[in-house]
């Protein structure tokens, strides 16, 4: 079971998080689960002082799969890439190994952005490289935000069943009742 710590993070407020495995399986296991059943749910892209891109996929990904060290999430019309395993470059253009783990993903986490009486308002999952630069952070269904992006007037609970269902698998947590305590959204979180 993974320990979790509260933080207070400038931007983003209290945080708890809760870390998890980088190996290169699996980070694979987690994006490839994001990404082929909830792509119509999650906005994703980077979140760093100054810019959120706050991304809706078009459609399901029409491959998900892996290159030296770097996952590719293609949607057909666009794609990404983000660096989670071993990282060689090419014979002709290597990569020296300090960049190589510059690049690849050394820290994730789960984590769930809290009020001030700890009432969580937001959950999600961020990534980051050896510089310890924000790669990507997922945001997961809230159950105060419609897919479309507007507040609704009663909480869905049901939009918490990916966080509940990552949580359980992933970092060994049951559902907890505190993600339910939170009684009308206050912006400054996504």
């Amino acid at each position: 079971m993974t320990q979790s710590a509260i933080i207070e993070e400038e931007g983003m407020g209290r945080l708890e998080v809760f870390p998890l495995e980088t190996t290169e399986e699996n980070l694979f296991n987690i994006l490839s689960n994001i990404f082929e059943n909830y792509w119509d749910q999650v906005v994703f892209g980077p979140l760093v002082q100054g810019a959120v891109f706050e991304i809706h996929a078009p459609n399901a990904p029409t491959k998900i799969n892996m290159l030296d060290g770097y996952l590719t999430v293609n949607f057909g019309s666009w794609h990404f890439h983000m660096c989670i395993g071993p990282h060689k470059g090419n014979r002709t253009n290597p990569t020296s190994p300090e960049l190589a783990r510059q690049r690849r993903c050394q820290r994730a986490e789960m984590y769930r952005i809290l009020n001030s009486d700890n009432s969580p308002r937001s959950w999600g999952m961020r990534f980051f490289n050896g510089k310890d630069e924000q790669m990507m952070t997922v945001f997961f269904p809230n159950p105060f935000i419609s897919n479309e992006e507007r507040i609704l007037r009663t909480p869905d609970w049901s939009r918490l069943n990916m966080w509940n269902e990552f949580r359980q698998k992933y970092i060994g947590l049951a559902p907890d009742p505190q993600d339910q305590t939170c009684t009308r959204f206050r912006c400054g979180g996504h």
